[in-house]
């Protein structure tokens, strides 16, 4: 029996999560399993406000899929939204709609939070005795998720942090004067990403200097005294720290003072300028020269330094959840797992989302080297078959050409 499909989006962009949506659109598109195929414009508050596009109608030409592949940021757009605990009526609501576009199909392609959504939404269908599917697609630039070895996005940013760590060191280097460039990585409670500035290294510049993840604490004292010392011995220097550090009682290093989003994650910003004003403070160099950058949205956005592996498994993931769907699994998020380093081997398979939800996999501390504020061999031995092989993106007069869904044509049951 032909049943509908519907997939959605959720969490931060990433220069490679449409490759995951591109995946399963072009499964579906060929099973005869499958209808038509739609997409809720801003994850589960899109759905719930019915803004939902028909995307069988407008992938239309050969090459759509495949710039959506090449294409940043969510096509469908995101949202931050958060099933209420309290409100069962929210989850009627949500079947209702579904059902009135037939679905059987429903994909949630996203990070941590969007895994605890699908897994949700998967244990009330079955309590309903419903027959929708509800799948997870992983994404998360952060590499966080638990029960894979790294998530699709991860590679691209990673790339990005090490290809622009390393051009700004050589920029930094130009000029005959002490410096200290301190740039901000992003992850909360992960370190994966800045951890991956080591990789600059494979470029044939010393930098980073000192690597700074949240999985230890931050030692301020500590900090100041390495700075000085490569100082004296470097002349200029680059330092990459994760935007959630703390200090030993927990308290982030950036912490805004702002109020929690709806998932309770605390708003950061800025350690980056907090450190360079503690290097202005406390070092006293002549003629010091300091920088605090933050990679902010590009990190995440860069599809022009997209990794091709990230590309290739991110579309592998989307794909293969379809398939899993149509072999009626279901509250499953599709795994990357790896049997090799060099050369590079993995396989796809399965995991329960009960499993997934609402946790965190952070950089195992064997792999820090807090003693010299650094990672170790074990982590660029992980890390460096991610950011492998170059993206052929398609250009028109020297600049990408992305794909875009037209979210204004919205389509009723």
């Amino acid at each position: 029996m032909t049943k509908n499909m519907m997939i959605a989006q959720s969490g931060g962009p990433s220069s490679a999560i449409n490759a995951s949506i591109a995946g399963a659109i072009e499964r579906a598109l060929a099973a005869d399993e499958i209808g038509r195929v739609f997409g809720a414009v801003n994850g589960m508050q899109g759905l719930l406000e019915r803004r939902i596009i028909d995307i069988s109608e407008q992938i239309t030409r050969a090459d759509d899929i495949d710039l959506l592949i090449h294409t940043p940021a969510q096509a469908l757009g995101s949202s931050r939204y958060k099933l209420p605990k309290d409100d069962p009526a929210i989850f009627d609501t949500i079947l209702g709609i579904l059902k009135e576009y037939d679905i059987g199909y429903f994909f949630y392609n996203g990070g941590n939070d969007s895994m605890d959504t699908v897994s949700r939404l998967s244990a009330y269908f079955r309590e309903r005795g419903e027959d929708i599917v509800a799948l997870g697609i992983p994404k998360t630039i952060d590499n966080d998720l638990v029960e894979t070895d790294h998530t699709p996005g991860f590679g691209s940013a990673a790339r990005y942090v090490a290809t622009s760590v390393a051009e700004l060191y050589l920029d930094t280097v130009v000029y005959p004067l002490p410096s200290v460039v301190i740039v901000e990585v992003m992850g909360r409670n992960a370190g994966w990403l800045t951890a991956a500035s080591v990789l600059a290294r494979d470029t044939g510049v010393p930098a980073p200097h000192l690597i700074y993840l949240p999985e230890v604490p931050f030692d301020a004292d500590d900090f100041i005294a390495k700075t000085e010392k490569l100082l004296e011995t470097e002349g200029q220097i680059l330092v990459a720290i994760s935007e959630g550090i703390r200090f030993e009682n927990g308290e982030y290093v950036a912490d805004t003072g702002a109020a929690a989003d709806a998932f309770g994650h605390k708003t950061l910003g800025g350690v980056a300028t907090v450190l360079e004003d503690l290097v202005k403070q406390r070092i006293n160099v002549p003629k010091l020269k300091t920088r605090a950058i933050q990679f902010n949205t590009l990190q995440r956005a860069a599809a022009h330094c997209a990794s091709a592996k990230d590309l290739e498994e991110s579309y592998q993931c989307g794909y293969r959840a379809v398939e899993a769907a149509l072999e009626g699994k279901t509250d499953v998020m599709v795994t990357i797992n790896r049997t090799n380093d060099e050369p590079y081997q993995s396989y796809y398979a399965l995991a329960p989302l009960s499993g997934i939800a609402n946790k965190e996999k952070s950089v195992p501390l064997a792999w820090i080297d807090t003693k010299n504020a650094d990672v170790t061999e074990e982590f660029i031995r992980y890390a460096r078959p991610l950011v492998r092989g170059e993206a052929t993106e398609k250009f028109v007069g020297g600049l990408p050409r992305f794909f875009r869904f037209d979210w204004s044509k919205t389509v009723k049951p």
